[in-house]
C-alpha cells in the first residue's frame, strides 16, 4: 500500500474469521492413533488428551491466532481414514478445543473424514488437498473436491472454509500445469477459501517463488498460506509474501515434528510476526 502498511486480508470469508493480518495457525499433532503402525498399544484416550493437552496450553499462551487438529503420526498415512481414527480424533478435539480463537480439522488424507470431524466438533476449517491428480507414497492420489462440496452442503456445513494444499508433500503433480495455473483454476473451478503452499515433505520450507506466483495468480479473491517449514528465522521473508501461515515442525523442541512443543519458541516466532505485522 502506498503508506507503507499492510494490505488487508484477501476473501471476505477469510478476513472474517481471522481478525489478524497474517494469521499464525499452529499445529497441534496428534500422537499414533488405534489401529495405526505406530500406536503404542495400551495408550488410553484420556492419556492422548493429556499430552495434548500440554502443547495445546503452550500455544494458546503463545499468542497463535488459531489451532489446526491433525493426525501427523498416522504413519504410513492412507487416502481413506478408519473410523477408529476419526472417532478418537472427535473425542480429544472436543475436550481441547479453543474456546477463545478459531481451529481447524486436518485427517492424513481423506478430506471426507476431516470435513465429518470439523462439523462434529464446531471447527471452523479443514486443511486437505481437494484438487489434482498426484503420485504418491500412498499412490495414486485423486481427490474429488466436487463429492467433497457436495457432502458439505448435505450436513449443513457450509460455513466450513477449505484450505487446500496444491502443492501436496510426498507427492508429485501429474500434467504440465504450472502451480500459478493450479492455483487459479483452484479457486475458479473447486471453490476453495485458501490456496496452501507446501514443501515436499512435512517440515521442509516451499519455494517462495511458488508462493509468489501463486498470489499473483489469484490476486485479492482469496489468501495464499505458507504451509510448511516456517521457523523463526524465515518467517518474516515468507510474510513478505503469503497471507498467513500454518507452522508445526518450527515450533517444536529442536525443532523436530514429533517432539513436544518448545514454550521458547512459540514466543520467539510470535513476537517476529508481530514484528512483521508491525512494520510500516
Amino acid at each position: 500500500m502506498a503508506d507503507g502498511s499492510l494490505p488487508a486480508m484477501p476473501g471476505t470469508r477469510v478476513a472474517t474469521l481471522f481478525t489478524v493480518r497474517k494469521p499464525v495457525i499452529a499445529m497441534a499433532h496428534f500422537p499414533a492413533l488405534p489401529g495405526t503402525p505406530r500406536f503404542v498399544r495400551g495408550t488410553s484416550v484420556d492419556a492422548i488428551v493429556e499430552r495434548m493437552r500440554v502443547d495445546i496450553e503452550h500455544l494458546l499462551a503463545g499468542g497463535v491466532d488459531a489451532i489446526l487438529f491433525c493426525n501427523e503420526d498416522d504413519r504410513p498415512y492412507r487416502l481413506e481414514a478408519g473410523l477408529e481414527t476419526v472417532a478418537v480424533m472427535a473425542s480429544v478435539i472436543a475436550e481441547l478445543r479453543p474456546r477463545d480463537r478459531p481451529f481447524g480439522a486436518d485427517v492424513l488424507w481423506d478430506p471426507m473424514a476431516a470435513m465429518a470431524l470439523a462439523r462434529a466438533t464446531g471447527a471452523s476449517f479443514i486443511r486437505e488437498v481437494v484438487t489434482g491428480i498426484y503420485e504418491s507414497d500412498m499412490g495414486l492420489w485423486e481427490p474429488d473436491a466436487a463429492e467433497l462440496y457436495r457432502y458439505r452442503s448435505q450436513i449443513d456445513a457450509e460455513d466450513m472454509l477449505v484450505m487446500a494444499n496444491i502443492t501436496p508433500e510426498f507427492a508429485s503433480p501429474l500434467g504440465t500445469r504450472s502451480v500459478a495455473q493450479r492455483a487459479r483454476s483452484a479457486v475458479t473451478s473447486s471453490l476453495i477459501d485458501v490456496v496452501l503452499i507446501a514443501g515436499p515433505m512435512a517440515g521442509a520450507e516451499p519455494d517462495l517463488a511458488l508462493i509468489v506466483d501463486a498470489k499473483e495468480a489469484v490476486g485479492d479473491d482469496v489468501p495464499v498460506f505458507m504451509n510448511t517449514g516456517a521457523r523463526v528465522e524465515n518467517i518474516a521473508r515468507f510474510l513478505g509474501v503469503a497471507d498467513g501461515v500454518i507452522v508445526g515442525s518450527g515450533l517444536k523442541v529442536g525443532g523436530l515434528t514429533w517432539n513436544p512443543v518448545d514454550p521458547a519458541r512459540v514466543s520467539a516466532f510470535m513476537e517476529r510476526v508481530q514484528q512483521v505485522r508491525g512494520a510500516r
